[in-house]
């Protein structure tokens, strides 16, 4: 019988976020493969479990999958963890997620804390979706081009930036007049959650930034009348008329071209 690939989340910040589902399957796992085996070491210290690890990150990822993927064909429980978070968003664990479902082998997420989750319930954006972007690229015309293509969507986006390069993120967000709230040290001893607006923040800790891009008016338009009674009175029938207008307005509906003429006719 095959094992199973555990997909557990662990604190962003607040150690006491970790969950006793968690903790037991850490503790009953195999074995644990983590992104920095010190940064996991100390969490496993904290809540007593000594179990062994093995270091999974971007590095040897994919020349470690067979090694992983034999284990769980052999039987052996796995559980992969990331520095802080859930594993394999914007940290590694994509690759062997991959590898475990092609290969038919089970997976099992451990869900618990996520930047991406805290930031966006905080944020009081009105929308129920979002676009999760992680990183822009770090400099140059790809990152304009990359963060244009990401609110081209017209869809919140949520970030994650690095102190010394959020300046320049909300500088560029200012420009494009979003609406933008910064999340910074998540559930940690100096965390804050405000709405920018300009001015000066503390550039130190990690950042999330949910991004709402500015609200367009709605074009509203509106049915020439008179050439309908034209088309209508020289050339065809009402409902010939209707489908001919329907094409001249496409942002419209044949029952919203109806209306508006009735109600002018009406009036």
């Amino acid at each position: 019988m095959s094992g199973t690939l555990f997909v557990v989340a662990t604190p962003i910040g607040n150690m006491s976020d970790i969950s006793p589902r968690a903790v037991e399957t850490l503790k009953l796992v195999d074995y644990i493969i983590a992104e920095d085996t010190r940064t996991t070491g100390r969490l496993l210290g904290l809540i007593g479990i000594k179990n062994k690890m093995f270091s999974y990150h971007k590095f040897n990822e994919k020349s470690s999958l067979d090694t992983h993927i034999e284990a769980l064909k052999e039987g052996k429980n796995i559980a992969m963890v990331s520095d802080a978070g859930t594993p394999a968003i914007s940290d590694p664990g994509k690759h062997l997620v991959r590898a475990v479902l092609e290969n038919g082998l089970k997976v099992i997420p451990i869900p618990g804390p996520s930047a991406t989750a805290a930031a966006f319930s905080c944020s009081g954006s009105l929308n129920d979706s979002y676009i999760f972007a992680g990183f822009l690229p770090s400099k140059g015309k790809v990152r304009e081009e990359k963060l244009d293509s990401l609110l081209s969507a017209k869809m919140p986006v949520i970030f994650y930036e690095s102190p010394n390069r959020v300046t320049n993120l909300l500088e560029m967000l200012e420009k494009r007049k979003c609406r933008v709230v910064v999340a910074r040290e998540l559930t940690k001893q100096f965390e804050e959650v405000f709405e920018y607006s300009g001015g000066e923040f503390v550039e130190k800790g990690e950042f999330s930034l949910v991004v709402e891009p500015p609200v367009e008016e709605e074009k509203v338009f509106h049915v020439d009348i008179e050439m309908l009674d034209i088309i209508e009175k020289y050339s065809m029938s009402s409902k010939d008329a209707l489908t001919l207008a329907s094409k001249i307005y496409p942002q419209m509906s044949k029952n919203d071209i109806k209306r508006e003429v009735l109600a002018v006719r009406n009036s």
